[in-house]
């Protein structure tokens, strides 16, 4: 059976592939998006080049530290929108009325009282499994809610990164950053693990990225 084809907005194949990888990483070049994708830079260009005259990628120069600066493409607000945000600007209105209305702590609350829900829900499937399997529940979950997840362990197996590169719901994390908080309490307590925000959507960084430690016990000989 094949796997669907991938699809952004109304663009299928390439084009989405190139959308979801300037979304993942961005600015990112011609070249860079080639390597990537595992094709040609021309054929990459021919795509860039009808994205841009849809005004959903832009083309300028970007400095990259020392020395001269690169063009690059990234995502323009246009190419962002067609990711998913999950009804943002009527949750924030909802969320701005609750909180004039019964105080800033309850519109917050709703959002604790969510994760609250999901952890309960989690806890089963994630009991006494491997890191790997609760960082896979945690990444489906987290997909399926339009963020975008993925995870990637260390070499010791104990040190992991886990990033969303979609922020669902950005509007509403902008004016009520608590939300982000309550999200960090979740993995923490999903995944039994440290759990330290390294890089933020809100912040203006490409992904909201963590570092995930789980605790290696000792081995026996060490423990006694």
């Amino acid at each position: 059976m094949n796997a669907p084809l991938l699809q952004i907005g109304s663009h299928k194949g390439m084009r989405a592939q190139i959308l979801v990888e300037l979304k993942r990483s961005q600015p990112r070049t011609a070249k860079d998006l080639a390597a990537r994708l595992g094709v040609s830079p021309n054929a990459v260009r021919h795509h860039l080049k009808e994205l841009e005259a849809e005004a959903l990628v832009s083309y300028g120069r970007e400095q990259r530290g020392v020395g001269a600066p690169t063009f690059a493409f990234r995502l323009t607000p246009q190419g962002e929108a067609l990711f998913p945000r999950r009804y943002e600007e009527t949750l924030t209105e909802l969320l701005e009325r609750v909180s004039e209305r019964q105080g800033r702590e309850v519109a917050v609350g709703m959002f604790v009282d969510h994760y609250a829900e999901l952890t309960r829900r989690l806890e089963a499937e994630v009991a006494g499994v491997a890191p790997e399997r609760r960082l896979d529940v945690v990444t489906r979950v987290l997909t399926d809610g339009g963020y975008m997840a993925e995870w990637n362990g260390g070499s010791d197996g104990s040190a992991f990164r886990l990033a969303e590169h979609n922020c669902a719901l950005r509007s509403v994390a902008e004016r009520f950053p608590e939300i982000c908080a309550a999200e960090e309490q979740f993995l923490q307590r999903v995944l039994a693990a440290t759990v330290e925000r390294r890089q933020h959507i809100v912040g203006g960084c490409n992904a909201c990225e963590y570092a995930i430690t789980f605790d290696v016990p000792a081995p026996p000989e060490e423990q006694r």
